[in-house]
């Protein structure tokens, strides 16, 4: 089926595009802010089909109002900070009184607005705003896109493959890959126990047996990487200190967290949120830096896969082997 694979595609991207642009606002990077206004114009062009322009391609620094379609009678600010303080501030501008008979609509770029919705806002000029409607996130866009016809996902998938897809530098991946080892190694795992046999690999004899659907296809194509890991692990661990171990057992713990916390999931979500605590687990660490979010999401991909590979996590086979290269 296209629709699984159409729709994770689509949450990954959006959920590493809002985690990039976190991480680029704590060190004052904003270039990618400023683009997110006309990504989200076109990207809400296609979801909802408003007829938006950009307010500052005609309007130099506009206040409280980015994105305009005179045609619905829209105003949308797109912002990376999201406070209830930040939508007041917009709404109590004077320009607002240019828009009284538009609705007025906010965008949060990054970080989860449930919260906002719940609020009451004071709103001087009476332009149309229902913050349980018109307050958007990563999280209510996705719902919104997950309950979409096929041949509606099928649209927004092509735009933000060309929007946000990335190719592989296999030059690129090999120094990204040793930064984020190198990242993961330094943590303190010294309670880490386990050992190593090295059998035959049957791959899809685990995937079968885990019931894991959305992501086999994943699974098969990133698999094909884990040589390249297994040469990084070798150089981590010619020093005498088996770090690739400690990375492996850091890796089944996300997994056995994420099972406690998500009894209720399917492997599949199970895996791609294995995923995204190993991505986050990186993400906080102290010397995560200079490397691509793109970069970081496809080298844990690699990484977690692997250690799917390896037995350390999710249920094996009777009589499963597995082989490193």
């Amino acid at each position: 089926m296209n629709r699984p694979n159409h729709y994770n595609y689509i949450r990954s991207k959006l959920t590493t595009l809002a985690t990039e642009i976190e991480l680029n606002g704590r060190l004052n990077v904003l270039d990618l802010h400023l683009h997110c206004e006309n990504f989200y114009r076109d990207f809400f062009n296609i979801l909802f089909d408003w007829g938006l322009k950009n307010l500052n391609e005609s309007k130099q620094n506009i206040e409280a109002i980015d994105l305009v379609s005179d045609t619905n009678k829209i105003v949308i600010q797109v912002s990376a900070t999201c406070t209830k303080k930040k939508i007041e501030s917009a709404l109590n501008k004077n320009i607002i009184s240019d828009y009284k008979d538009y609705n007025f609509k906010f965008i949060s770029i990054s970080k989860d607005a449930s919260n906002l919705r719940k609020k009451e806002y004071n709103n001087p000029y009476d332009i149309q705003f229902d913050p349980q409607t018109d307050i958007y996130d990563v999280s209510s866009i996705l719902k919104f896109i997950f309950d979409l016809g096929i041949d509606d996902q099928d649209r927004i998938y092509e735009f933000i493959k060309k929007e946000l897809g990335n190719k592989i530098d296999i030059v690129q991946l090999d120094s990204d890959l040793s930064l984020v080892i190198n990242i993961l190694a330094k943590e303190n795992f010294s309670n880490a126990e386990r050992s190593i046999n090295i059998y035959p690999f049957e791959i899809e004899r685990k995937i079968t047996f885990n019931e894991l659907k959305e992501t086999k296809n994943k699974i098969n194509r990133y698999a094909a990487y884990s040589p390249r890991l297994n040469s990084k692990y070798t150089e981590l661990d010619a020093g005498g200190v088996n770090k690739s171990l400690f990375i492996l057992s850091k890796i089944n713990r996300i997994y056995q967290n994420v099972c406690i916390e998500t009894k209720d999931k399917d492997a599949d979500e199970v895996f791609l949120q294995v995923i995204d605590n190993v991505k986050q687990e990186i993400i906080n660490s102290k010397n995560f830096d200079k490397i691509s979010i793109d970069g970081l999401e496809f080298c844990v991909d690699i990484i977690v896969i692997d250690a799917f590979i390896r037995c350390e996590i999710f249920k094996n086979p009777n009589n499963y082997k597995y082989a490193i290269t």
